[in-house]
């Protein structure tokens, strides 16, 4: 599996930092990733769905560390270098785990 394309949307909405839509192989898109903004650093949050006893539950996620760092690692790595690119310099402490 390749990550093939990421696209950024930067948003700045407490910890929320970006939505994010990747694709698969350029065959398979998955949309809402979400770059949040952790006390250690960054980290990816997965699509989900609120439930009607208002918790939420994943609807796309990696089955193993392995896929979950090699997405993390390449969504943020084009987030930082989006925010480069604008100008925004909010990419320190960046977390991959």
């Amino acid at each position: 599996m390749e990550v093939t394309e990421v696209k950024v949307f930067p948003v700045d909405e407490d910890r929320l930092r970006a939505y994010v839509t990747i694709t698969l192989d350029h065959c398979f898109v998955i949309r809402d990733l979400k770059v949040i903004k952790g006390t250690t650093g960054y980290f990816v949050s997965m699509p989900s769905k609120k439930r009607k006893d208002g918790t939420y539950k994943d609807i796309a996620h990696p089955i193993n560390s392995e896929t979950r760092r090699l997405l993390e690692e390449r969504v943020i790595q084009e987030y930082e270098r989006t925010m480069q690119n604008a100008g925004i310099g909010d990419s320190a402490h960046v977390s991959t785990t």
